[in-house]
């Protein structure tokens, strides 16, 4: 939920005006680049020690993907599907951070801050961002990974069946990637143009990037079910599960804040007839919502408090199977 500001008033270098006075996209676009250096430097550090973190647990035999996937035992060679893993974690991390930023600063604005409003404005653009660099590496180190497991193909055909599994939604054939995959890739495809509609609002017009970019919630809704059922490393009813679970609490309670209070007044609900009140169907939605979000809460709270989070127990003989088999040498 990026906020209905103008780049450049939040600290960053203000881009050349156009001709109506309003920062030309490109220019906006690449201050926001610029300030998204910091930003990214830190995500690539995240990456960096949770790719460790994998590569520690699989040499050590606790690691979660070899109790699923007993062949990735070798840490040295499966490094690239660690590191696409790595990718996937700081980017649901990055993800969660600039949801969070988007609801704050499109709900009720609460009396203090830690930082300025425009600090914040700025941050959720640079998180967004830094969100979208690293789905994209982490689909990418997925077909890298893919690539590099079909030996017994050309080179060409292996370039082909490593991005077809991994960028082409539905070609995955394989467990419960026939699903998750494409979750992911809808997550991936959805949250490039709409977190580059930012840069174009003056051209399609703020109403329509507002409608469009509500659509961001679902963006990170199919992301953490692409994590829950693809995610190895919380595929067991342990406790990382639940600590993914219980990240999901802020930004539901953070949602239902925004759809009860929302910073726009034209989205609150009023008495019918009333200035501000909106139609009919708007309104029957607007409350659809504002009922679906509480459910939402409502349930997260059971989940974690019950532990019946859909979790699997952990098997003592995993089978030896392979996430997606090798072409027959």
């Amino acid at each position: 939920m990026l906020p209905e500001t103008t780049p450049g008033d939040d600290g960053t270098a203000t881009p050349p005006p156009a001709r109506d006075g309003r920062p030309t996209d490109r220019g906006a676009l690449r201050a926001d680049l610029r300030a998204a250096v910091p930003d990214a430097s830190a995500a690539v550090l995240v990456t960096a020690a949770v790719f460790a973190l994998l590569y520690a647990r699989v040499e050590s035999g606790d690691s979660a993907t070899v109790a699923v996937m007993p062949f990735m035992d070798d840490a040295g060679t499966y490094w690239m599907y660690l590191l696409s893993q790595a990718f996937g974690w700081s980017g649901l991390l990055w993800a969660w951070g600039t949801v969070v930023l988007g609801l704050l600063l499109s709900g009720p604005r609460p009396a203090r801050l830690p930082v300025s409003r425009q600090v914040l404005e700025r941050w959720h653009r640079t998180t967004s961002l830094t969100t979208m660099a690293l789905m994209f590496a982490h689909a990418l180190m997925f077909a890298a990974e893919l690539v590099r497991y079909e030996t017994g193909l050309a080179w060409a055909e292996r370039l082909w069946a490593g991005f077809a599994d991994a960028f082409v939604p539905g070609w995955y054939d394989s467990g419960t990637g026939r699903i998750a995959i494409p979750l992911g890739l809808g997550a991936l495809y959805l949250a490039i143009p709409l977190g580059l509609l930012f840069y174009v609002r003056h051209r399609i017009g703020a109403n329509t990037w507002r409608r469009l970019h509500r659509l961001v919630i679902v963006v990170y809704v199919l992301s953490v079910w692409h994590t829950l059922l693809y995610g190895t490393n919380v595929w067991y009813g342990e406790w990382p599960r639940t600590v993914l679970w219980l990240l999901q609490l802020p930004v539901a309670v953070l949602l239902l804040a925004r759809l009860l209070w929302p910073a726009r007044r034209s989205e609150r609900l009023g008495a019918p007839g009333r200035r501000g009140a909106g139609s009919l169907p708007g309104r029957a939605v607007r409350t659809a919502g504002r009922v679906a979000a509480g459910a939402v809460v409502v349930a997260l709270v059971v989940v974690v408090s019950s532990g019946h989070d859909g979790g699997r127990e952990r098997p003592a003989d995993p089978p030896a199977t392979s996430p997606h088999a090798p072409e027959a040498e």
